[in-house]
């Protein structure tokens, strides 16, 4: 479930419920922020959580990007994500923390565990990649395992892999601690002769693509842009979001027009900002042979699991997956 409260409900609320409904498979939030719960809270809401569906609960954790710039606040920094990283691992299995609001310092730990916070079954910890290195470098320092949302680039995934490796290098670990890597990302199959970048390979991905294209138009006045280092057709693609959603890049109300709808089913008019060199780096389109081949290539970079966003029809959509695995 993603953290970002001014589009998407309450994770913790969702959890809950999806905690009561299953038995085996694992309930993660991808991912939450110190920018949006103080550590104490955050750890509450894992250990209930954990309470719930003992040993299935995965906390994922980063600087907040779509959650703060759906604010129109700025992320957070790697520093304060491992601070905040270090203190939920510690909360979440039982140890005492330092808890710090300006210069008053207290030592915090639960003071109640059992039915309604279990501190005893571990939680899964995962950190964003979204600062490449630098978060590799911070799940490596805290034997966290790494969440990345579009990244299909097996290159990539190496370099993350081979950061982590050489943070953690020296450092104690948990034998019994998880480094999952996670892959978020879309899949549409294609049928016999299907156009690869038709209606419906662009409506099953489009969600991706937009979500990229809309952090790459919010962050356009700043001096290091994103958008930058896209191509022409990526960058005129920018342009016309913008455009069509009323807005631009240095309006300080932009994070209201461009952030309706993130991560939802795209309207048909704005397929056409769908462009197929993102659609191929951002989402799995392709045959089912073609597919198995290219997580093969990723399984082989590192990663353990796809999370695989439905958007249009879930049933369907899972059925697909489903086929794939088949």
């Amino acid at each position: 479930m993603n953290d970002t409260p001014m589009v998407h409900g309450d994770p913790f609320v969702a959890l809950g419920l999806c905690a009561k409904a299953t038995s085996r498979i694992r309930l993660g939030i991808g991912v939450t922020s110190p920018a949006l719960r103080s550590a104490p809270a955050a750890a509450s809401g894992f250990a209930s959580l954990n309470a719930l569906a003992p040993g299935r609960i995965i906390c994922g954790v980063g600087t907040g990007n779509s959650a703060r710039r759906t604010l129109g606040m700025r992320p957070t920094t790697a520093a304060m994500m491992e601070n905040f990283t270090a203190a939920l691992q510690d909360l979440c299995a039982g140890r005492t923390i330092e808890y710090r609001e300006g210069d008053r310092v207290r030592d915090v730990r639960f003071l109640h565990t059992g039915a309604q916070v279990n501190t005893a079954d571990p939680v899964e910890f995962v950190v964003a990649a979204l600062l490449g290195p630098k978060a590799a470098a911070v799940a490596g320092r805290r034997g966290t395992g790494l969440i990345s949302f579009g990244l299909l680039d097996p290159t990539a995934w190496h370099a993350l892999h081979d950061a982590r490796r050489q943070a953690a290098h020296g450092t104690p670990r948990d034998p019994g601690s998880r480094t999952d890597s996670y892959l978020v990302t879309a899949l549409h199959i294609l049928d016999e002769d299907e156009d690869p970048h038709g209606d419906a390979a662009r409506d099953a991905t489009g969600h991706i693509v937009l979500s990229l294209l809309a952090f790459a138009a919010d962050t356009a006045g700043d001096a290091r842009a994103f958008a930058e280092q896209l191509g022409p057709e990526e960058r005129e693609a920018v342009r016309r979001l913008l455009d069509r959603r009323g807005t631009t890049a240095t309006a300080p109300d932009r994070h209201t027009k461009l952030y309706p709808n993130y991560l939802g089913r795209i309207a048909p008019e704005d397929r056409d900002l769908i462009l197929p060199s993102l659609m191929n780096t951002l989402a799995l389109v392709g045959t089912r042979d073609d597919l198995r081949a290219r997580i093969a290539t990723l399984e082989q970079a590192g990663i353990d699991e796809l999370l695989i966003q439905p958007v249009i029809d879930p049933p369907t959509e899972i059925a697909q997956f489903a086929k794939l695995l088949t």
